[in-house]
């Protein structure tokens, strides 16, 4: 917290932060003004809503089917091929991607190619595919991890209720929805609320490894353009503020999220 101060300074190294002298919000202001500000908002917005469409329901899906699985040593099997791509490092996963979808010997590429006689598209340019293909690689690698804590809620069901509802001739669709989803709506709005707490957060590490000069306009986010403006530019009051108000944002969209979640469902972080 010491270094927030630096949001509201003109940070000189030869003086330290306490030094420095004091500009109110004028690194506040000169982000709003910026001519990156809504191009670095959008996408941060965006690409975060995008995976939250996508990656926060996929895992309930997966661990309600997985859920009624009987043959165990196929349930097995697929957690085990869903789990593997967690433990591989984001390096590793652009790099497998790049490879992929490479425009001369990617094998996506190929394929539309020789059996579709298309061009080969240069995938990582395309600002209208850059969105796409982040939010579903991601869902790839994460989708299995994601929906272990699903799986624990759902082993907390009270099988007597998957018994009493047999009896009286519900089917497994009808069970899911009366017994299933309720048992763990607790979990999935919890999960919610945390995720809409961090909408304006895009991993630094995954954004920074895709981008390139061709994709900028679709990739360019909070997270890259603070690394740029601060640690590339030096420019650390203004880096400091424009984390700041990232912070803020995500704090008063967690707010929001939790006091409607509490109308609505009851159920709050606090």
């Amino acid at each position: 917290m010491y270094g927030v101060q630096l949001a509201f300074k003109n940070f000189i190294a030869t003086k330290g932060i306490t030094g420095s002298p004091w500009v109110g919000f004028k690194q506040f202001n000169r982000f709003f003004s910026s001519a990156n500000f809504w191009r670095v908002i959008k996408n941060t917005v965006t690409i975060n809503l995008y995976s939250l469409c996508v990656n926060f329901p996929v895992p309930i899906i997966f661990a309600l089917m997985l859920n009624n699985v009987a043959h165990k040593r196929f349930k097995s099997f697929v957690q085990t091929v869903t789990y593997a791509p967690h433990f591989i490092s984001t390096v590793v996963l652009v790099s497998m991607m790049l490879v992929f979808l490479s425009p001369r010997s990617g094998f996506i590429n190929i394929i539309l190619k020789n059996y579709f006689g298309m061009e080969p598209i240069f995938f990582m340019a395309k600002n209208e595919l850059f969105k796409t293909i982040y939010v579903f690689s991601g869902l790839w690698q994460n989708m299995g991890w994601a929906a272990i804590i699903y799986i624990a809620a759902l082993t907390g069901i009270d099988r007597e209720l998957h018994e009493a509802a047999v009896v009286d001739g519900a089917n497994k669709i009808q069970r899911i929805i009366h017994i299933d989803i309720p048992g763990i709506m607790p979990t999935m709005v919890t999960l919610l609320i945390l995720n809409m707490g961090s909408i304006m957060n895009v991993g630094f590490e995954k954004v920074f490894l895709m981008q390139n000069s061709l994709n900028l306009e679709a990739s360019e986010t909070i997270s890259t353009y603070v690394y740029k403006v601060g640690l590339v530019g030096a420019d650390f009051s203004y880096s400091t503020a424009v984390g700041l108000f990232n912070s803020v944002i995500n704090f008063i969209m967690l707010l929001i999220t939790n006091q409607l979640s509490k109308k609505v469902t009851e159920v709050g972080l606090f």
